[in-house]
């Protein structure tokens, strides 16, 4: 999820904008999305394998995902490298919580092309739950 071409997202494009407005204070948005794939399927393809599939998936969107430290839980630092002929050309993000048991996922955007002088860091909580069809529901907190 976090790792959906986010600077393309609505929420993204809110939330900078919002922040631009008002240039104080704390922003939160958040988003549900609804998927007919199941929370574990999910979660491990978009959260635990995002640093080989999405590149592989998405070459127009991403050249590369590279871990910068940590083994792949809570303390990781990403950096992801996007396409060509993008406004911008990397995020670097932290993994604040990963559990694969609750499907949960909180990471912060620490550096990149994506912050500006008024926008210090954006934080990101994403939760997957079962839906009634046995599909996937998507919170996402930012903020």
């Amino acid at each position: 999820m976090g790792n959906v071409p986010l600077l393309n997202s609505p929420i993204y494009k809110r939330h900078r904008a919002e922040y631009e407005k008002n240039r104080m204070g704390v922003i939160t948005f958040s988003e549900e999305y609804t998927y007919s794939i199941p929370p574990a399927r999910l979660f491990k393809a978009s959260v635990l394998d995002s640093h080989y599939l999405f590149p592989k998936l998405l070459p127009q969107a991403f050249k590369s995902i590279e871990i910068l430290q940590g083994n792949g839980g809570t303390g990781r630092i990403k950096q992801i490298n996007l396409a060509e002929g993008k406004n911008v050309s990397y995020l670097k993000y932290k993994i604040d919580e990963l559990n694969e048991e609750t499907y949960t996922y909180n990471y912060t955007l620490i550096e990149g092309d994506a912050l500006s002088a008024n926008l210090e860091k954006i934080s990101y909580e994403v939760k997957f739950e079962t839906s009634p069809s046995g599909g996937t529901v998507a919170k996402m907190t930012n903020t």
